[in-house]
């Protein structure tokens, strides 16, 4: 599991984007007993990678 500010180190945004992400339901998120969220590596992983991927342009 990742913390939010990992997570915004790896996409190069603020941890509250991040949370704007999950929310707008582009990626999971659990909340802990605290009310911390925290993201699955494998699907921020797997999303960093396609972002990253030129072939994943779906602007056309």
């Amino acid at each position: 599991m990742l913390m939010p500010r990992e997570v915004a180190t790896m996409f190069g945004v603020t941890a509250k984007t991040i949370a704007r992400w999950a929310a707008a339901g582009k990626f999971g998120s659990i909340t802990t007993i605290g009310g911390h969220r925290r993201y699955w590596k494998t699907e921020i992983e797997m999303l960093l990678r396609a972002s990253q991927d030129p072939r994943a342009d779906t602007s056309s």
